[in-house]
């Protein structure tokens, strides 16, 4: 009988991995073995209110918002204070015994811990509960899976999720735990054992893999951005809290370009982007610049995601300025606004100057002022009507253009290069064609007065 099992596990391992090994498109399998289309899953939400909580209420309201943003619905809130999780079950036994009977009460799906479980928690808790067990690296997990469209973002979250996965594994072939007859090495060891050996090395291996494959992405990347950055065009970043309206802002920019067939995907819902887009935003004077659009921020997000998303959040690391948008209409905007920084200094991009977006000053009440105002480093505007966009390209321009020199220069008609890069890169005032070269008057960017020092006329 004992063979039997090990076979058919063995079986369903090969067939795991064979799912893996598709990408995290189908991520989703390991959570739900089957699924329903158009059926609304229902979860219970489990909170801990510990001595450490900062703001209890505000994780648990994100919660929501997350199992929202996974197409579930919220059937039921439970929720305890301790002053640290229990060591075995997170919750007390008591509590335990009361969510296992709300779950079949509610007649829930899910299970859905507001903390991070550890492998023990995860497994007791199995164990106690009838309904499969989530906690919030899971469920962020899940979003991203469902959310990941190109290649690089499929790649980037399955691997976050075998390297959460891997610690996991404990437990799943228990039945498979007695000792195995027979000579050898493995004369001691359960089959369940050795199928647990075998889940590892099949899962590291994987991992190995996928970090092969997400160098290269980054290598490409890595040149890519090279061949932007010989385009002497800024570069510039947007940043932020999850569904700040980063993607919003985005589009606004490119509608006032008239680009409105190159607008990147908005919605309002906790990480609606995943892939990083950019685009060219033209400004009167030459003073284009490049926007990028990365993935928001979390709190307590994945230390998984954070390393396995850094070839794209790269993009704000090598930004010659970068845009925080916060939501003013959020309650909570100064504690998203120190996550924010505390992410960009997790990715060494706390030196690069920045704008903060106070975005959707519309949904605020009461105010006192108009729309836009622009104070220091700071604008108030909204993203979604467009008040604000003139402003803030003016402050844009402002930072990245604000070392231009004007220079009268002189340049022979062998130096075409010179001039077309000055047509590219610098704001002419006049230009004219003389005998001895062509006279152009420009504000020039510091960086390209060496290219042009040899031609600066006395």
């Amino acid at each position: 009988m004992n063979n039997i099992w090990y076979y058919l596990s063995v079986a369903l391992s090969d067939f795991l991995f064979i799912l893996i090994g598709k990408g995290s498109q189908i991520m989703s399998t390991f959570y739900e073995n089957n699924i329903e289309k158009n059926k609304i899953y229902r979860a219970v939400l489990v909170g801990l209110d510990t001595d450490s909580s900062e703001d209890f209420e505000h994780s648990i309201s994100e919660m929501e918002s997350l199992i929202e943003a996974c197409d579930m619905e919220v059937a039921g809130i439970l929720t305890q204070k301790l002053a640290h999780p229990e060591a075995g079950t997170y919750l007390g036994r008591g509590k335990v015994t009361e969510l296992a009977d709300m779950a079949a009460a509610l007649e829930a799906d899910y299970c859905i811990f507001e903390g991070n479980l550890s492998p023990a928690q995860l497994k007791n808790l199995a164990n106690l509960v009838s309904v499969p067990i989530w906690d919030r690296t899971t469920l962020i997990l899940e979003i991203f899976s469902r959310r990941a469209k190109t290649r690089e973002a499929r790649l980037q979250v399955e691997s976050a999720y075998l390297q959460y996965m891997l610690p996991r594994l404990s437990g799943m072939w228990q039945h498979l735990g007695r000792q195995g007859g027979g000579g050898g090495s493995r004369a001691n060891k359960g089959v369940g054992e050795t199928q647990l050996e075998l889940d590892r090395r099949q899962i590291n291996h994987r991992i190995a893999e996928l970090s092969r494959e997400l160098e290269t992405v980054t290598r490409t990347r890595d040149v890519q951005r090279q061949g932007r950055e010989k385009g002497g065009l800024p570069n510039v970043a947007l940043v932020g809290y999850t569904n700040a309206g980063k993607s919003t802002l985005m589009n606004s920019l490119l509608q006032k370009n008239g680009m409105e067939e190159k607008q990147v995907f908005q919605k309002d819902m906790l990480f609606a982007t995943l892939d990083t887009s950019i685009r060219r935003i033209n400004v009167e004077g030459n003073r284009d610049f490049l926007l990028s659009d990365t993935v928001g921020f979390i709190e307590n997000l994945p230390h998984g995601l954070v390393k396995a998303f850094r070839s794209t959040l790269d993009e704000a690391v090598h930004a010659d300025l970068i845009l925080v948008v916060l939501d003013s209409s959020d309650p909570y905007n100064r504690q998203h606004r120190k996550v924010t920084e505390d992410t960009l200094k997790e990715l060494n991009a706390q030196n690069i100057p920045r704008i903060y977006v106070m975005n959707k000053t519309d949904l605020l009440e009461e105010i006192s002022w108009e729309i836009p105002k622009v104070r220091n480093d700071e604008i108030w505007m909204s993203a979604a009507d467009g008040r604000g966009i003139d402003e803030l390209i003016d402050m844009i321009t402002a930072r990245v253009y604000g070392d231009r020199t004007e220079l009268p220069l002189l340049v022979p008609y062998s130096r075409g290069d010179i001039v077309s890069r000055l047509h590219e890169r610098a704001d002419i005032f006049s230009e004219e064609y003389k005998p001895e070269g062509i006279r152009i008057t420009a504000d020039v960017p510091a960086a390209m007065v060496d290219e042009v020092k040899d031609y600066i006329e006395a």
